[in-house]
This record gives C-alpha cells, structure tokens and sequence, in this order.
C-alpha cells in the first residue's frame, strides 16, 4: 500500500521548512510580519507571522528539487503563490473583508478555469440520482473555494489549531487514496505534511524547538485552505475519483460547521459575517474553562471525528443521501448548541453542585 511513498522529498519539504522558520524570523520584524498582543489575541511579545510562507516555499522548493509535483502543478503554485501574498498583506495591513474576498475569488478562478479543476457533480446526495452541474459548476466551485479558505482562516485561533486541522484532513485524504488504490496521488498531501509538522514544533514550542515561537498567519491558514480544497476537487470529481464529494465534506467537517455557525450568529446580530469576534469554538472551549492545550486538544478530536464519520461511510458504502442528511443534521445540532452554549454551560454546572 505504500509503495508510493518517497522518503527524499518528505524529508526534503521537512528540512527546507524548518530552514525557512529560522531564516524568516529576522525578516519578519524587519518587514512588520508579527503579531502584536491586543484584546483579541493574548500572547507574549511579538510573534513573527510567517509559518504559512515558509510551509508555503518549503513544498514549492521540494516540488522543484525532486520533481514531484501537484495535478497541474504551475497553476496550483500560481494560485497559491497568489493566496499567500494576499495572506501576508492582511497580516501587514489588515485589508477589508471585500477586498480579501475579491482576491479570494480570483484565485479561485485559477483553480476553477484555469485548472479546470472544477465541481462537476455533488453525487446522488439527494437520493433522485446524480447532481450534476454542468458549465454552473464553475460558479459553484468558486462559492467552494472561497468558503474551505475562510473555513480554515477562521479557526486559526488557537496554538497548533489550523496546523493541527490541516493534518488530520491531509492524512485522512492519503489513507482513502491508498485504500481506493490511487496511491500514487499520495505525495502532493504528505509533501505538505511534511512541511507543517516543523511548524508545528515551533509554534507548539515542542522539546528541542521551543525559544522561536512562530505563527501560521493569514498566509498559512489561506495556502492550507486552498491545498486541501484543491486536492479535495481533484480527488472526488470524474469516472476515477478516489472519494465521493460528501465524504470530503464530511472530512473537513469541523471548521465548516464552526464558519457557518459563527456566520449565522453574527448575520442575526446584523453584524458583518466577517467581521472577527472572540466567540469561535476555541474561545468557547477556553472560556469554558480549559486551557489552551486541552482546548486543542478537544477540538482536534472533534476534527478526528467528522473525518471518521466521513472514512468509515466511504468505506462502508453509506448511501449519500443518508450521509449528506446526516452533516446537515449535524449542522443545526451544531449550530443550536453554539448559539446556546452559556445556557448549556450554565445547566450543565447546576447539575453537577445539586449532584
């Protein structure tokens, strides 16, 4: 099953990566790239904001050196080097919300158009046969794009949380193409793991890596985002596709339900739907009462999961009609609890002094 897998271009990506954490940082406070404490963000000093860009160049460097490359590899990097850009502006600037999201659209034009990496049908998800779209399936897909980006930026709250997110979605997307016998599509994902793990230990400030704390920034969540909608198209659409499309829904379940939550909360509030706010699932979890590595950790589980839920109805053949009824289903439940959590919260502490 794992005849696919090539050890010099994951180590490659790992090692590049974590050369372009340590040789980025000086350059970070001298172009601005940090993160300053606020009311929002609680952490210590100022925290260089390039992780994204070096996850970003350690797969593209790795691509070059040992010719292992994505599905329509230029355009992907084009894209993505688009993506990134944007990213580093608005951890500069702090651009508009409608000014991220004409960019947002654009590159997922050249995903969509240019590519031709596009949604061409949902599956039988209603249970009257196939959902096909047709030449509105590249509308559609942009819509998919822009969301899966914003889905990602938006849970980046935590330390090691989008990073952490990304991999379970990466490696849940290489087991099913090793199980559905496309194992040769498995490097593009494990390059990309390959490249966030070093991340991870700097931003997690794990045993050997601590003293250069580092995050993922506006640059790092967006290029995330993209990669896995990228591979998640790719791999669910045509006569060869490796997973059905709402198995790949299911398997980045998490931050959508958490992005249409929170979208709904503030559209009811009359607030912008992007406008950020302390109420994400982290937030939540923390003012809960849990520190900040028990609320990575329990939502890392969560991740784990809707992507089970997601591996095991791919497996089992699950009729898609009963699993896109069940995310839906799993979508209000999702969302009445969020918008109820404090009084949930407040029953649940009751019970426990009566008990």
């Amino acid at each position: 099953m794992l005849a696919h897998l090539e050890f010099v271009p994951l180590f490659t990506a790992f090692f590049v990566a974590v050369i372009l954490l340590v040789v980025m940082t000086p350059f970070a406070h001298q172009l601005g790239l940090v993160d300053h404490p606020s009311a929002r963000k609680h952490h210590n000093g100022r925290v260089p904001l390039t992780g994204g860009v070096a996850i970003f160049g350690a797969v593209l460097i790795t691509s070059v050196l040992t010719d292992v490359w994505f599905k329509n590899g230029s355009l992907f990097f084009t894209a993505s080097f688009f993506i990134v850009l944007l990213g580093m502006l608005d951890d500069k600037f702090d651009l508009s919300a409608k000014g991220r999201l004409m960019c947002q659209f654009g590159v997922a034009a050249i995903m969509a158009w240019a590519a031709q990496n596009y949604i061409t049908s949902l599956g039988d998800i209603f249970g009257f046969g196939a959902t096909d779209f047709g030449l509105f399936g590249y509308f559609f897909t942009l819509i998919c794009v822009v969301g899966v980006i914003n889905a990602f930026n938006m849970i980046d709250g935590i330390d090691g949380l989008a990073g952490g997110m990304s991999l379970i979605v990466l490696l849940a997307v290489v087991f099913l193409l090793l199980v559905s016998n496309n194992g040769e599509a498995i490097m593009a994902p494990m390059m990309v793991v390959s490249a966030i793990v070093p991340f991870l230990a700097f931003n997690l400030s794990w045993k050997g890596f601590k003293g250069n704390k580092i995050f993922m920034g506006d640059s790092g969540s967006m290029f995330v985002g993209l990669t896995i909608v990228w591979l998640m198209v790719d791999f669910t659409q045509g006569a060869e596709a490796a997973m059905r499309p709402i198995t790949a829904v299911w398997i980045i379940g998490l931050p959508l339900m958490d992005m249409a939550a929170i979208m709904y909360r503030r559209a009811r509030k009359g607030q912008s739907v992007l406008k950020p706010d302390r109420q994400h699932l982290h937030n939540i979890f923390m003012r809960a009462g849990l520190s900040s590595r028990r609320s990575l950790a329990a939502i890392l589980l969560m991740g784990c999961g809707y992507a089970a839920i997601g591996i095991l109805g791919e497996l089992y053949e699950v009729s898609e009609t009963i699993m896109f009824w069940g995310f839906m289903i799993s979508l209000v439940v999702y969302s009445l609890v969020i918008q109820n959590i404090w009084t949930i919260l407040r029953i649940v502490r009751n019970i426990r002094k009566t008990s």
